[in-house]
């Protein structure tokens, strides 16, 4: 394991140089490169914040589509807002752009602020896409440590603290700030992280294509350079296990919206929730869409299994099909309603949901594909005894 430095020697100022360069012949022709518009520039910072950027590029396009400028976004109706950003996921972030976008809209005239406090005042706008905005959109010289840069500026200096220390991060944020040049600190913040997305990558690092490996102190002094900076353990991800029913009557299904706030907010699903220890399934699938609705159901059959990873935990939802019993209104209240498939397709929803409505069209009992579901195989992970938690799980 390597030592910690004890001093952080400067790095050497033609590193810039050098490295811009390199920034401006390499680069990838990213969309939100075209211009610096601060509405787009602002738009894929919220995205790459939790996305990497393979996948962000075409719901950056999709949303900067059907919302072209800040005012277009703040008219929108959020349930739209969150039908476009469907598939990113995280989707407080696109709750949390409209509220951004109605403030900016009424505070600042449709224009994105551009110092670094005014912009840290917005919902959803941290320190990292704060300065972020500053820099690329605005030109102002400010340095966006997010988490390639971190991993970009540990190995340049050769630091093994932890990287989630304020310390450590304020050590590495200035080591970078004493490198901006007086013009460009956009260029030199979207160096970094082209560096650390294309060559200096959290494994197998390609030091030998690197521009700046001669001023890489854990290139120069360690046997892989990919040893920094140090991991952290993961923490062991909860398994949930849940059931869920697609009940269908007279041609449309129940579905029902989450909570405003919290996980998937906003978002339509059908009813349902965990499965106590010992209980069967189909039990918990009756049990909880009586309990969530007040229904009975009738004609209950499996339609299959899907399995799914968030951030945080994994979810396997244990999917019905059945028509509405005996003794309940077909009028629902507020937050649920009877769609069709066409209106369902219009709405917003979960990845998971998506996924069992593929299974149910392609028939009964199966996996969905991609899932690491497949009938008779062991679950994705196993099952242990949980702590008491609220019955609703993500769907």
């Amino acid at each position: 394991m390597p030592s910690p430095p004890t001093l952080v020697a400067p790095l050497p100022p033609a590193l810039a140089t050098t490295f811009l360069r390199w920034y401006r012949e390499e680069r990838r022709p990213l969309p939100w490169r075209v211009d610096r518009d601060p509405y787009r520039v602002w738009v894929a910072e919220v995205l790459l914040q939790q996305t990497r950027v393979a996948q962000a590029v075409p719901y950056y396009t999709r949303f900067v589509t059907a919302f072209p400028s800040v005012d277009a976004l703040a008219r929108a109706p959020l349930g739209r807002v969150l039908k476009v950003w469907e598939g990113a996921g995280y989707y407080a972030r696109a709750h949390r752009l409209h509220e951004a976008a109605r403030i900016i809209v009424r505070q600042h005239g449709g224009r994105l602020p551009s110092t670094v406090p005014e912009l840290e005042a917005l919902p959803g706008v941290g320190p990292y896409i704060a300065r972020a905005v500053a820099a690329i959109a605005f030109g102002r010289r400010e340095v966006a440590l997010e988490a390639n840069g971190l991993r970009v500026a540990a190995r340049w200096t050769r630091e093994s603290g932890d990287l989630r220390s304020a310390p450590v991060r304020d050590r590495l944020g200035t080591t970078l700030a004493a490198l901006l040049p007086r013009s460009n600190a956009g260029d030199f913040n979207e160096a970094v992280m082209e560096l650390g997305e294309t060559v200096c990558t959290p494994v197998r690092p390609r030091c030998s294509v690197c521009p700046a490996a001669f001023a890489c102190r854990a290139y120069r002094e360690l046997a892989d350079p990919g040893t920094l900076p140090l991991r952290p353990e993961r923490a062991h991800r909860p398994h949930i296990r849940a059931a869920v029913v697609l009940l269908s009557y007279r041609g449309r299904w129940l579905v029902q919206r989450r909570a405003p706030t919290g996980l998937l907010p906003g978002l339509w699903e059908f009813p349902g929730g965990r499965i106590e220890p010992g209980e069967p399934p189909a039990s918990a699938a009756r049990r909880e869409l009586r309990e969530e609705t007040g229904y009975t159901v009738r004609d209950l059959v499996p339609v299959g299994t899907v399995r799914h990873a968030y951030s945080h935990f994994t979810v396997e939802l244990h999917a019905f099909a059945g028509r509405p019993g005996p003794g309940r209104s077909r009028v629902p209240e507020a937050g649920r309603r009877w769609v069709t498939r066409s209106e369902f397709a219009r709405l917003p929803v979960p990845k998971a949901t998506e996924k069992i409505v593929t299974l149910f069209e392609r028939g009964p009992d199966r996996a969905s594909p991609g899932s690491g579901s497949h009938r008779g195989r062991t679950p994705a992970s196993p099952r242990r005894a949980e702590r008491p938690r609220p019955r609703r799980a993500p769907r």
